[in-house]
């Protein structure tokens, strides 16, 4: 898992429009990227929702909220369009990502263990390093805690 104070690993990605994402572009600003497992599942689509609802605030905090998840960009605009999103959904297909940033681990349900995306976000300051990072969250009120961090950054 990354740790905080770290340099943030720059990527650049495909997202959900067509174009491209690259994390470094975003400096000075701060950014806010939320790992997630699976498009269009119930607590991913709430989680995607509670940043979109709240776009404006993190703009007036001078942060871009991306989130990132294995899912391709065709997913992704289906995603996008059936629910209403405005945040930034870039696709890391091939994982490389969500490895930098230590998300990609074992889980296990129902006594079965396999590779999946552990439900991470990591705000990053204007400087390109790792402000905080929140592991294995929790989405009711997730949205609210990391804008009062962005906030408070």
């Amino acid at each position: 898992m990354i740790a905080e104070g770290a340099n943030a690993p720059d990527f650049t990605l495909p997202r959900d429009g067509g174009t491209d994402v690259t994390l470094s572009s975003f400096r000075p600003g701060k950014v806010v990227l939320y790992f997630y497992p699976k498009d269009d599942t119930p607590g991913c689509t709430l989680e995607a929702q509670d940043f979109t609802a709240r776009l404006a605030e993190f703009s007036a905090a001078n942060t871009t909220v991306i989130g990132v998840s294995k899912d391709s960009v065709k997913a992704h605009d289906k995603f996008c369009k059936k629910h209403g999103l405005g945040v930034i959904l870039a696709s890391d297909e091939a994982g490389h990502t969500c490895e930098d940033y230590g998300v990609w681990v074992e889980k296990s349900m129902y006594g079965k263990t396999y590779m999946g995306v552990e439900r991470t976000t990591v705000l990053i300051d204007g400087a390109g390093k790792v402000a905080r990072v929140w592991n294995k969250v929790s989405v009711k009120g997730h949205a609210d805690e990391v804008l009062a961090a962005a906030k408070a950054l």
